[in-house]
């Protein structure tokens, strides 16, 4: 895991005022990184990425996290709030510029599909109606913000 990853991600999770914000900047940063860096042609070693993607959170939140429950989050109905935040947002697009605003619906309905396709459940619900909202232009664009 990229060393400027770890740190963008810290720089988001700081700007959270309560632990339970922080925890959720954390979450939704890191878990947009996952879920990019999945976008490439190179083969990847999922067991290796898992495993440095959980040494970073064990270290940074503590033990009783990992990449799948990170992910789980990011699929249900508590990430809302972190994804309405204007800190978040804000923070986020300071932070990490590799990772394009616009992109994260996209990248959350990829987490939705593999978890469509690992659980057998559907992926409508709350984060599938934001995305949708997202697409359609009802919620406002990053440069509004």
């Amino acid at each position: 895991m990229e060393t400027h990853i770890k740190e963008n991600v810290l720089a988001v999770t700081r700007l959270g005022r309560t632990v339970e914000e922080a925890t959720g900047f954390f979450r939704v940063a890191l878990g947009l990184y996952y879920l990019a860096g999945l976008m490439t042609e190179a083969t990847l070693d999922f067991k290796k990425i898992d495993r440095d993607f959980n040494r970073f959170i064990y270290h940074s939140i503590g033990k009783g996290h990992s990449i799948t429950s990170v992910l789980q989050f990011m699929s249900g109905e508590k990430v809302l709030p972190v994804l309405d935040s204007a800190r978040f947002i804000a923070a986020f697009r300071e932070h990490c510029k590799d990772i394009p605003y616009e992109s994260i619906p996209f990248l959350l309905g990829l987490n939705l599909g593999v978890a469509k396709n690992l659980s057998g459940l559907p992926t409508e619900g709350p984060v599938h109606d934001w995305i949708e909202q997202r697409k359609a232009g009802a919620l406002p664009a990053s440069d509004s913000l």
